[in-house]
């Protein structure tokens, strides 16, 4: 029997501990992006840096864009960590990600690679996981260890 259970999550895994890893992965990535976004806004060799990268992938208004992802960054942060509006937060972020992406990222990849190997060097792109994370959050929700838990909870009575 005990076999038999064992085998069961390996293959299927254990939906009991579904609320506990989405919490640890919303708590890990909320916090992520609410320190780099606090960061890039409140220490001025950090908004250097993100306005350098802004002016360099050629991205119009790099002083407000600076600020703009900043703070987009930063509350988004906040709000995922505490499960507060996760949704959005998520979907912000995500685009977030991707015009991160467009913008400097793929410029970045190494030229001449064959599909196989771009697709490698791609994938291996931090801001390809955060994307990845979002779209499964967005469609996990938040999880019970959640404010908009409690919120759903108290509108559905």
């Amino acid at each position: 029997m005990e076999w038999e259970r064992l085998i069961r999550f390996g293959l299927l895994g254990n939906t009991n501990f579904e609320s506990w890893a989405i919490l640890l992965v919303r708590i890990a990535l909320g916090l992520f992006f609410a320190i780099s976004g606090g960061n890039k806004l409140f220490v001025g060799s950090r908004t250097k840096a993100m306005y350098e990268t802004l002016v360099a992938a050629r991205v119009p208004f790099p002083r407000p864009m600076t600020y703009c992802v900043a703070a987009v960054e930063f509350v988004c942060g906040c709000l995922l960590a505490v499960g507060l509006l996760s949704n959005l937060a998520c979907f912000v972020l995500l685009v977030d990600m991707l015009v991160a992406i467009v913008t400097t990222n793929l410029a970045g990849l190494p030229k001449g690679l064959s599909p196989l190997n771009w697709l490698d060097d791609f994938l291996y792109l931090p801001e390809v996981l955060y994307v990845l994370f979002f779209v499964w959050l967005i469609c996990s929700g938040p999880g019970k260890f959640s404010l908009d838990y409690l919120v759903a909870a108290q509108l559905v009575r």
